[in-house]
């Protein structure tokens, strides 16, 4: 069979780096963002998050090929921003979701193991 192996779906090769940003030359306020070793689980919640941010105008990615790795984040920004501030403040907001969710998550185990131990 001539798949690729498994592990080249989750490991960035030594060298590469795992976000590459390029600048759109033809419009202002836009570019490209290339994230290695990742599908459309990051690439459709990125986008949504971006998509709550006012001063982006269009967020949106692709995954090039089935066989590339990789997604492509697409922004075009308002002037009162720059993709990377949007990149950057969206990324900060998803951890901070998460971790909500996590320990609220942590939180209702927490007192299911409590109502447990108490006989209900």
């Amino acid at each position: 069979m001539n798949a690729p192996d498994r592990y080249e779906r989750f490991v960035v090769p030594e060298g590469t780096k795992k976000v590459a940003y390029e600048r759109d030359t033809k419009i202002v306020n836009a570019a490209s963002f290339t994230i290695e070793r990742e599908d459309h689980t990051i690439g459709n919640i990125l986008r949504m998050q971006l998509h709550r941010d006012p001063n982006v105008l269009f967020a949106g990615y692709k995954l090039p090929h089935p066989l590339q790795y990789k997604i492509i984040i697409r922004i075009h920004t308002a002037s009162q921003s720059s993709p990377t501030q949007a990149y950057t403040q969206s990324i900060d907001d998803l951890d901070r979701e998460l971790d909500h969710l996590k320990k609220s998550l942590e939180e209702e185990k927490r007192r299911y193991e409590e109502k447990f131990r108490q006989g209900y």
